[in-house]
């Protein structure tokens, strides 16, 4: 019994062995008119084993782009569009650069410095104010994520006073918010065990 372990890998294996085997007949063929035709019914029966995809406007560029990757670029046809070259499959994407710099405080993360440095440079005035107050927003959610017991709000003023070199001096009227930010600001906040304890033992 043969196994498809013991066999050349596929290159394209949603199109399984039988028509890569297909493929393989058709380097074999030496009349081109002949092997044209070949390619062409096999192009048919690609096209048949996917009929959802069918009026996507670039499925019939795709399953060349495919049979010339089955073939391993070897076939010898008429192709009726620009196929897909193997010099465009083997180059790889330039490297994502990773951020190296230092996070000050983890649990704000790096996006709340940046948005710290930016209300540095907005001129005083409304906008600016608007903004500040979202960030506190933020801050105090991620703050609560860290610290389940309370809301420091001395220690975030003095983190933005920090952040921002002493160029932004919020005050305790800056971080008090209305009843529907404080609670969007506290969804995260962890659910003590003992709590959660307690108030069984209460309904109970």
């Amino acid at each position: 019994m043969q196994y498809n372990t013991k066999m050349n890998r596929l290159p394209m294996p949603e199109y399984g062995r039988s028509v890569q085997n297909m493929v393989d007949h058709a380097l074999t063929i030496e009349d081109r008119a002949e092997r044209q035709r070949c390619a062409n019914t096999i192009i048919k029966i690609m096209g048949n084993m996917y009929p959802l995809m069918r009026d996507l406007p670039d499925f019939k560029q795709k399953l060349w782009d495919h049979l010339a990757i089955m073939s391993d670029f070897k076939l010898d046809i008429d192709y009726p569009c620009e196929v897909v070259q193997a010099e465009t499959l083997q180059v790889r994407p330039e490297r994502i650069p990773y951020p190296t710099g230092r996070i000050r405080y983890r649990h704000y993360g790096r996006i709340l410095e940046q948005l710290i440095k930016q209300a540095m440079e907005y001129p005083e005035g409304e906008e600016k104010k608007e903004l500040l107050h979202l960030i506190a927003i933020q801050m105090r959610k991620d703050f609560v994520t860290w610290n389940k017991d309370a809301v420091e709000v001395d220690k975030i003023i003095d983190d933005v006073l920090e952040y921002s070199d002493g160029k932004i001096r919020l005050t305790a009227s800056d971080l008090e918010f209305n009843s529907l930010e404080l609670k969007q600001a506290e969804t995260k906040r962890p659910v003590n065990v003992q709590q959660k304890r307690r108030a069984k033992k209460k309904t109970n």
